[in-house]
């Protein structure tokens, strides 16, 4: 159920960063997350990939679960990349309005009409769908519109429009990569992410002020999901991804695990630097004063002193 270091799916991306041996801290925080998903009720994926040094954790990462509106971003991707193909404009009149319009409702506010009138003006879900393919993105489909999807009998198990977190992984490091939106299309998509105003109880719950993120939820009865992007204060940006579905307290575990991932990592990169510090104190230095007065890092604050009642993390 669990996976760290080097997946098949990685083989298919294009100029990957090298997956690094997994830290020491890492493969706590990984443990963590078992945890967390373990002990509370409900089913959850989890993944979170630095998109610098390939570093990568997670849980049931290969498990498919319903994408709901996170897929509105592969749309928002498949029209952006048809304006940089010069087939379209973020000028184009669809149903009364402009794709640029449809375009930040149907992430900022994830307006289901906005969704299906932009997935109709790209020909349907097959477009999208096959977008994905050509991307060889695989372990996740779009299958039907928002109405169809919402008219159907609810099953959260249905294969059909689903994603593994490794799957939407690979989309959102696609994203960020520039291979496939030009500069402008994807600084607006993340600017739009950025702006995103729905789930301010999910992967932004317990982070920081001011910490950064650029997100896209997604909600069904019984299913919550939130992906996207955390910024680092040193300026690393980790793609996340967190669906759920059963269970009573689906918010607040994403959002636990969501600070966890963004302490964990930051704790890395400290340890990194203190290391190299000690390295130079060392050579500069001879005998048992090497590194003498050297500053101690403290432990991050983590999923066992973030969850309160709401999450049963055990650490």
């Amino acid at each position: 159920m669990r996976f760290v270091g080097v997946l098949a799916w990685l083989l298919a991306f294009v100029a990957q960063p090298a997956l690094a041996e997994i830290p020491a801290q890492l493969q706590s925080l990984e443990q963590r997350l078992a945890v967390l998903a373990t002990e509370n009720p409900g089913e959850y994926g989890i993944a979170a990939l630095d998109l610098r040094s390939g570093a990568m954790v997670g849980f049931n990462g290969d498990r498919p679960f319903p994408m709901a509106s996170t897929m509105k971003i592969a749309v928002a991707a498949v029209y952006l990349s048809q304006v940089d193909a010069g087939r379209r404009s973020l000028d184009d009149a669809i149903g009364g309005s402009t794709a640029a319009t449809l375009l930040d409702s149907m992430i900022t506010r994830s307006d289901n009409r906005a969704t299906d009138l932009l997935i109709a003006s790209l020909g349907g879900p097959a477009v999208i769908d096959g977008w994905l393919r050509g991307h060889q993105l695989a372990g996740i489909r779009v299958d039907r519109t928002i109405a169809q999807l919402l008219g159907d009998r609810r099953d959260l198990s249905d294969i059909r429009d689903s994603s593994t977190p490794a799957a939407m992984l690979g989309l959102l490091r696609l994203i960020d990569s520039g291979d496939a939106l030009s500069p402008a299309s994807r600084w607006l998509l993340l600017d739009m992410m950025r702006r995103c105003a729905t789930g301010s109880n999910r992967i932004r719950g317990l982070l920081p002020p001011g910490a950064g993120v650029e997100h896209k939820t997604g909600t069904l009865n019984g299913y919550t999901g939130d992906v996207g992007f955390l910024t680092l204060p040193d300026g690393r940006r980790i793609a996340v991804v967190f669906f759920a579905r059963g269970g009573s307290n689906r918010p607040a575990v994403i959002s636990t695990a969501a600070r966890a991932i963004y302490d964990a990592f930051g704790a890395e990169e400290r340890l990194e630097g203190l290391q190299g510090l000690q390295g130079r104190v060392a050579q500069a230095a001879s005998g048992d004063a090497a590194g003498a007065g050297l500053p101690q890092i403290q432990p991050s604050a983590t999923a066992c002193a973030l969850g309160g009642r709401a999450v049963a993390a055990q650490c």
